[in-house]
């Protein structure tokens, strides 16, 4: 199972086969007071720092938000894509929940997207899926549908394949749909962790398509956030997840011993890679 994104001038593949693919998750003004400033002035410039930054941490894709209340999502989404293309070269992941801000970006956009996200509400399918045909794009998929996100695992796997027989009938192969089992917060719900690893298992054996997480959830509203955020990870990787959506430079290495431990890195070598690069800038 193979999903292509592509740039202008570069591919990646997300494959289980294959080395964990990072998707950076700071370019969202969300919680981050001085990218939302900038773009409320117009400045792209804070924006492109970041995009550059995390290519050099390692990032793979980049996925791009640009919501703020009050702004024009459709301008400001096509003018950070158009901003992002001219200084990384890696693929780009579209996040809105807007159809017409994905349109925009994906007619801008040169190469093959991801959009981020379609779920299982039939506006959302009606909406998502026919763009992701037209543009020939990949998309995240989330189990999750009008009546909210299913605690049990078995109701989050009933959405996915409502969501795969939806894009089937569209002629959108598995190839192209990344779902995330969607991961709550365990100081809310201590059984949460347990139910979205359950929900990974259970689309890799049922649906083998790959899959992303937005991993920073999990561990919101309890202290030391980063050490329980690389706990779950180490094991929604080894669970089915291969895309990620994380902060790159705090979670990259814990990605990489993790991947060489399941035997995705051969001869160790992005491990053995980013082990001298810390050596070489005395980290």
């Amino acid at each position: 199972m193979e999903t292509l994104l592509a740039s202008l001038t570069k591919e990646v593949i997300v494959s289980p086969e294959r080395p964990t693919v990072l998707i950076g998750e700071r370019l969202n003004p969300t919680g981050k007071k001085k990218l939302a400033n900038a773009l409320m002035a117009g400045d792209f410039e804070y924006l492109k720092q970041e995009a550059i930054s995390q290519v050099e941490e390692g990032a793979d894709v980049l996925d791009v938000n640009v919501g703020i209340p009050g702004l024009d999502e459709i301008e400001l989404m096509v003018k950070a894509v158009e901003a992002i293309m001219k200084v990384v070269d890696v693929p780009l992941c579209f996040d809105s929940q807007s159809p017409q801000t994905i349109e925009a970006a994906l007619s801008v956009y040169k190469g093959k997207a991801l959009i981020n996200s379609v779920n299982a509400e039939e506006k959302s399918l009606d909406a998502m899926l026919p763009l992701v045909k037209k543009h020939g794009a990949a998309v995240v998929a989330l189990p999750m549908d009008e009546k909210g996100i299913p605690n049990a695992p078995g109701g989050r796997l009933a959405l996915a394949h409502k969501i795969v027989g939806r894009a089937d009938s569209l002629g959108i192969g598995r190839e192209d749909i990344i779902f995330d089992a969607l991961a709550m917060s365990v100081g809310a719900d201590g059984k949460a962790g347990r139910a979205t690893l359950e929900t990974i298992h259970l689309i890799k054996a049922e649906l083998g398509t790959n899959q992303t997480l937005g991993v920073s959830n999990v561990s919101f509203g309890v202290p030391d956030r980063d050490l329980v955020n690389s706990a779950f990870l180490a094991m929604a990787i080894a669970a089915g997840v291969n895309c990620p959506v994380v902060d790159v430079g705090k979670i990259r290495n814990m990605v990489f011993a993790t991947d060489l431990a399941l035997g995705l890195d051969e001869y160790a070598r992005r491990y053995v890679r980013a082990f001298r690069d810390r050596q070489k800038s005395g980290a």
